[in-house]
């Protein structure tokens, strides 16, 4: 099979006739289907990997999926979906593989791309670190003193940090109490020195996390971590106090550390899709080998729904499909996800990574400008907090915004009432979003008529309602292979490569050269006439 991107989607048969639903649409709100069909919520609920999706508050109906699901076919995402599953090279501006599902296929499995098995090579790395992980967690890896290891920080940035930090959090109640797990990525010398600042040298373990080694702001970090270290201990001290996560052998000896302690990952794994790589190796010694093996199979059990579920009751299609419906249709932007878990609070910083590096994009993967828009900008906030924060906006102001509502049945943490007033709140505000109230809803309930049009809620926010029984180290994979495959949808209909980050390497090469003409005193060595103020304005304040 060979990869094939999708051609432009506004010129296909579905386009037109989405175009057509849209306009028909426009006089029928969310309140309106689901007072018409009191039926709808079940017809438009699907369930897989321990998750439910519930798109009813969604401004859809059986005609708009239907034509989406239409869209899709003509735009040939199963297929690009199954030559992805397949090792083809569908980073296509990279030439490259896709090949994060192979990271959560179970014990045994064979993948075989470019004549290696993967599966082989992601099973003897993941054996590994479950070793490391484990004499870490049992005490038999000590600091160069004989003291145990009470804190791990991994240093690292993008894909290296934001998964490892995201994970750490949502699955906190499984770790081991004994280890904590704090994260470095930002250059900003503040993030380090903080981290640092309560830690005990003798007792602290440090995960460079960088493929190549070089990456400018983890090493910037590494070399400070370094120092600090070697402070109050000998160099020698440094091959007991630092692992890496990196394929760059040389450098990583170079520095002090074993090679040994390195854990390798492939070019096929980006960053946005690692956290279940050897870059999870923090994750793996918080929550142990076990509950790590567990995240990969709930990782795993969603890629294969994904795989195989007919695309009407498949979960990441039909998530990216209407998503790409309210982009490019409704001509809503943003997408605000709102976990009612505090367990969950990274959860949209790390989706605000994959989605937007992920499809970012204005030319489609055959060079060609793209004729409609594509990725949504992501943000988001866990409920209750964003309630009392943003939600104002999101109820009456003047940009529609469409909102996924994650909700987790039940708690380990019981407290009284607590978890059933998270949940109302989540539902209730779910409601809201959908149904809105009128204002003679708002009469009703005899509010001073000067106050009426204050009160009404215009609704018809579109919302779906994302509903997890507990969040435990599957469920995590679940989730987050749901909005991968999600993502990945969108990408295919758009006809772009969903893979690549071109946009974030030219900020990195002017940099270099703006840090050269600060540290030599040049600025007039960059040819921008307003980065040359900028740089005498700092160096007059510095």
């Amino acid at each position: 099979m060979t990869s094939v991107f999708a051609a432009d989607p506004t010129i296909t048969p579905a386009w037109g006739e989405l175009t057509s639903l849209r306009e028909a649409s426009r006089t029928v709100s969310v309140r309106d289907l689901l007072d018409a069909d009191p039926a709808r919520c079940n017809e438009f609920t699907v369930t897989a990997a321990g998750i439910s999706l519930d798109i009813s508050r969604q401004r859809v109906d059986s005609n708009i999926l239907g034509a989406l699901q239409s869209l899709a076919a003509q735009q040939r995402v199963l297929e690009h979906r199954d030559a992805m599953l397949a090792g083809e090279h569908v980073n296509t501006t990279e030439d490259r593989a896709v090949l994060h599902t192979a990271l959560r296929l179970p014990p045994g499995s064979s993948l075989l791309t470019g004549g290696r098995d993967v599966a082989a090579d992601v099973a003897e790395v993941l054996g590994r670190m479950s070793a490391w992980a484990e004499d870490v967690r049992t005490g038999g890896w000590r600091g160069t003193t004989g003291a145990r290891i009470s804190d791990i920080v991994n240093i690292g940035i993008g894909g290296s940090d934001l998964g490892p930090a995201m994970a750490y959090l949502a699955l906190r109640h499984y770790s081991d109490r004994a280890i904590n797990c704090h994260f470095v990525s930002n250059v900003d010398p503040t993030d380090l020195t903080e981290v640092l600042r309560p830690l005990d040298p003798a007792t602290t373990l440090f995960i460079i996390a960088s493929k190549t080694f070089t990456t400018q702001e983890t090493m910037t970090n590494a070399s400070a971590a370094r120092d600090w270290l070697v402070r109050s201990h000998a160099e020698a001290a440094v091959s007991r106090h630092f692992v890496a996560v990196s394929t760059n052998a040389e450098l990583v000896t170079a520095f002090g550390i074993d090679p040994a302690n390195m854990f390798g990952f492939w070019d096929w794994v980006g960053g946005r899709y690692s956290m279940e790589s050897a870059i999870g190796l923090s994750t793996m010694v918080a929550i142990g080998p076990e509950h790590f093996r567990s995240m990969l199979d709930g990782f795993h059990a969603m890629d294969v729904h994904f795989a195989t579920a007919d695309p009407s009751d498949n979960l990441p299609v039909l998530m990216g499909l209407v998503a790409v419906w309210n982009r490019d249709f409704l001509d809503i932007p943003t997408t605000a996800v709102l976990p009612y878990s505090q367990y969950l609070a990274r959860f949209p910083a790390y989706l605000q990574q994959l989605t937007m590096e992920s499809n970012g994009k204005s030319v489609r993967a055959d060079g060609s400008p793209s004729s409609c828009p594509t990725g949504a900008i992501v943000w988001g906030e866990p409920g209750t907090n964003g309630q009392h924060s943003f939600y104002q906006l999101l109820h009456q102001g003047t940009s529609i915004v469409a909102c996924d509502v994650i909700v987790v049945a039940r708690t380990p943490n019981p407290l009284g009432r607590q978890q059933d007033m998270l949940v109302a709140n989540a539902l209730a505000q779910a409601s809201v979003l959908a149904r809105g109230r009128t204002a003679n809803e708002v009469r009703a309930d005899g509010t001073p008529e000067e106050l009426v049009a204050h009160k009404v809620m215009p609704g018809d926010r579109p919302t779906s309602v994302l509903m997890v029984e507990e969040l435990n180290p599957y469920t995590l994979g679940a989730l987050v292979a749901l909005y991968e495959h999600s993502v990945f949808v969108q990408g295919a209909v758009w006809g772009i490569n969903s893979f690549d980050q071109w946009g974030v390497e030219l900020g990195k090469k002017v940099a270099l050269g703006i840090l050269d003409a600060i540290e030599t005193g040049r600025p007039t060595a960059v040819s921008d006439p307003a980065s040359v103020r900028s740089i005498e304005r700092y160096l007059a304040l510095r």
